[in-house]
């Protein structure tokens, strides 16, 4: 399927390592100029090596002066945006009450304002080309229990400014969706390093709540992404999707 992505600027948060840089390898084998961002210039420098033609762009996203600067050089590197895909994200805490609230304002930042702040960033280019795609990376547990409750409500913010930014800039040619993994098997992820700590464990839960019997890829996820920045998905708009084989719940 001819995507016609070949040429797009393109930019990543969170683009060194697990689904962000499988989304940003993806993207360069249809053709598309592509930008990572990260925290770690050590884990942008392996990205580099192992990514053809990257351009990598280091960052602290939990500041906002540090987003504006990355955006910038961004811009002057690539003059616009046609995707951006907010990636970046991690979680912290246990328990509601055993999370201290500094726990849940660092998981709202890092989750969540980094999405908005970019899109926002973003926005101005596409609004005047009237033309643009962001694509937010969410999760499955921002629509369900199941995972930390930081991670849940930031993930569960996301989902809601999705469909609300949607709405908002479609009119102007800007298409705006999420995409919301399961459980996800990667050298850089936590589902590997549980299953190397407790395999019988891990491999019980798999068969238990995955109906699909295994854990997704990184690279499934990023076919989804790519899909959804193609003009075959013209008429998707504020849609999250779920890429989980099945774990999740809800029938909605």
């Amino acid at each position: 399927m001819e995507l016609h992505l070949k040429g797009k600027n393109v930019l990543i948060t969170g683009g060194s390592k697990g689904i962000g840089k499988a989304i940003a390898s993806s993207f360069i084998e249809e053709g598309a100029n592509v930008a990572i961002m990260a925290r770690s210039n050590e884990g942008l420098e392996q990205a580099k090596k192992e990514l053809k033609d990257v351009y990598t762009i280091q960052v602290d996203a939990m500041d906002q002066s540090e987003r504006v600067r990355a955006f910038v050089d961004y811009v002057e590197k690539f003059g616009t945006i046609d995707i951006l895909v907010n990636n970046v994200g991690g979680s912290n805490g246990t328990t509601v009450y055993e999370t201290p609230l500094e726990q849940f304002e660092e998981a709202i930042n890092l989750n969540y304002y980094t999405a908005v702040h970019f899109s926002k960033l973003a926005l101005p280019i596409m609004k005047e080309q009237q033309s643009g795609c962001i694509i937010n990376i969410s999760s499955i547990t921002g629509r369900e229990s199941g995972g930390k409750p930081t991670y849940n409500n930031a993930k569960a913010a996301m989902i809601s400014f999705t469909k609300a930014l949607a709405d908002e800039v479609i009119k102007e040619g800007i298409r705006v969706n999420s995409v919301a993994p399961g459980a996800l098997l990667h050298p850089t992820g936590n589902w590997q390093k549980r299953l190397e700590q407790n395999p019988d464990k891990i491999k019980a839960y798999v068969q238990q709540m995955i109906p699909a019997g295994r854990f997704g890829t990184v690279e499934e996820v990023a076919n989804v992404v790519l899909f959804l920045a193609s003009e075959k998905a013209s008429w998707v708009s504020g849609a999250t999707i779920n890429v989980d084989g099945g774990q999740s719940r809800m029938n909605m």
